[in-house]
């Protein structure tokens, strides 16, 4: 597998806001065009709709995505990495996914993002890392149509995946993790009660992007590892949930649950 020596390339004004560019260091790397078991494609095409004073797309735009753990060729189990395929979905962007085996991960990735983390994608020549990054980028770049939330909802459901975790992780059942996670749930059943169906109301936005894969790994992690559910008190999170699932980009960019269960095992065994 061939690579590229790395070097610092200099960003162009009209690539990102000086505020992104403030977060990221630029990296160029030609990718190898072979496929091997650490490196799969898969070529999403949509009708690209955007605004005039957005930058218009003449080819795919490559994203380096997490691999299946238990299915060749397949999206794997990352929510940020859905986070981002979602925010491509909903603007209807193409892109060309490249599948990385994370438990063994190539040079030619290490090299291109010495952190090894997932996603990564390409703008022009350059490499950007971190969901939040690249997804306030497509929102600067693909204006249409708006993904943006206002501050004072940005945070809306925030701390649930957190707690989740403390509770999927959790041996002891009275040590308060589920009751944590409770509180956080029915907050933004509260918030989607007064403000639904969405968390910015009657559209879906980058919040709900970000929240979604969470949820999703939420009830089936616990469901499996801890025979849990969102209880029928919340009613406004299973219609949520069920809103959120059903979208096309949603069902389009899902890791499979054997994927979901398998990539918490060490968490909950560990």
């Amino acid at each position: 597998m061939s690579t590229a020596r790395i070097q610092p390339t200099v960003t162009a004004a009209c690539v990102l806001s000086s505020t992104i560019k403030h977060h990221f260091g630029l990296t160029s790397l030609r990718l190898p065009t072979n496929h091997s078991a650490a490196f799969r494609r898969q070529r999403i095409k949509r009708n690209l709709t955007v605004s005039m004073s957005a930058t218009s797309v003449s080819e795919p735009l490559e994203i380096c995505v997490k691999a299946s753990l238990t299915v060749p060729d397949k999206l794997g189990d990352c929510p940020f990495c859905q986070r981002v395929l979602l925010t491509l979905e909903e603007k209807n962007l193409p892109y060309d996914m490249k599948f990385v085996d994370l438990g063994n991960k190539p040079e030619w990735f290490l090299k291109l993002n010495p952190d090894g983390k997932v996603p990564v994608i390409k703008f022009e020549e350059n490499w950007v890392s971190d969901s939040d990054v690249i997804t306030q980028a497509l929102e600067e770049k693909f204006p249409d149509p708006p993904l943006a939330i206002p501050p004072e909802k940005a945070s809306v459901g925030s701390k649930i995946f957190s707690t989740f975790i403390g509770f999927l992780k959790s041996k002891d059942p009275g040590d308060g993790t589920e009751q944590a996670l409770l509180d956080e749930l029915s907050a933004f059943n509260d918030h989607i009660k007064e403000n639904g169906p969405f968390i910015n109301g009657e559209k879906v936005s980058a919040a709900d992007l970000a929240l979604g894969p969470k949820l999703y790994h939420l009830e089936i992690a616990l469901g499996h590892y801890k025979n849990w559910s969102v209880p029928e008190s919340l009613p406004y999170i299973k219609s949520y949930l069920k809103e959120i699932f059903s979208r096309d980009s949603f069902v389009n960019t899902r890791a499979l649950p054997e994927d979901v269960i398998a990539g918490w095992r060490p968490k909950v065994m560990g």
